[in-house]
C-alpha cells in the first residue's frame, strides 16, 4: 500500500479536470477542428483554449506539483520530491518561469473570457512569480506553498467556469 502526501492531487486527476473543464470554457469562435477561426491582432491563437491547457499549461503545473512535497510508501519508504541539486531548482525556477509567462498569455486578445477570467490569470502569474522566488532561493516550503497556490487559483478558475466538473471529485 501506498501512502502519498505529494500535492496537490495524482496527475491523471488533474489532466482530465483541466481537459474537461477548459473544453467548457473555451471561448471565441471557432471551427469544427476546435481552432479559433480567425486570430486577434499579431497574436497567434491557432491553439484552442482546450488544447492551450492541455499542452501547455497542465504539463508544466505538473512538473512542479511532481517536484514538491514528499511520499511515505510502504516498501520504498518516505522520500521527498523536492530538487536536489542546482540543476533541479533551475529547472522548477524554468517551468515556474512559463506558469508567470502562461498567466500572460491567457490574457490575450482574443483568449480572455467573461467574468473573472482576467483576476485568474493574474493571479497565475503572481504565484508563479512566487514559485521562482521559492526556486532561486531554494526554499522547500515557500515552494510547496506557490504549488498549492497555483492548484488554488486553477481551482477557483476552474469553479466559475465549470462548476461540474469540481464536484464529481
Amino acid at each position: 500500500m501506498k501512502f502519498t502526501c505529494r500535492f496537490p492531487t495524482p496527475s491523471l486527476l488533474i489532466t482530465f479536470l483541466t481537459l474537461s473543464t477548459l473544453a467548457a470554457c473555451s471561448g471565441g469562435s471557432e471551427n469544427a477542428d476546435n481552432h479559433p477561426s480567425t486570430t486577434a491582432g499579431d497574436y497567434n491563437l491557432t491553439l484552442s483554449m482546450s488544447e492551450y491547457m492541455a499542452h501547455v499549461l497542465e504539463p508544466t503545473a505538473d512538473e512542479l506539483w511532481g517536484s514538491a512535497g514528499w511520499i511515505n510508501d510502504k516498501f520504498e519508504g518516505y522520500y521527498e520530491l523536492y530538487p536536489t541539486d542546482d540543476e533541479g531548482w533551475q529547472r522548477v525556477e524554468n517551468f515556474s518561469a512559463m506558469i508567470v509567462e502562461a498567466g500572460n498569455t491567457l490574457l490575450l486578445p482574443g483568449r480572455v473570457q467573461e467574468g473573472p477570467w482576467s483576476t485568474y490569470a493574474q493571479a497565475l502569474s503572481d504565484v508563479g512569480l512566487r514559485a521562482m522566488q521559492a526556486s532561486e532561493t531554494q526554499n522547500e516550503e515557500d515552494f510547496f506553498q506557490a504549488g498549492a497556490q497555483i492548484y488554488s487559483v486553477c481551482t477557483a478558475c476552474h469553479q466559475a467556469y465549470n462548476p461540474d466538473i469540481v464536484s464529481r471529485f
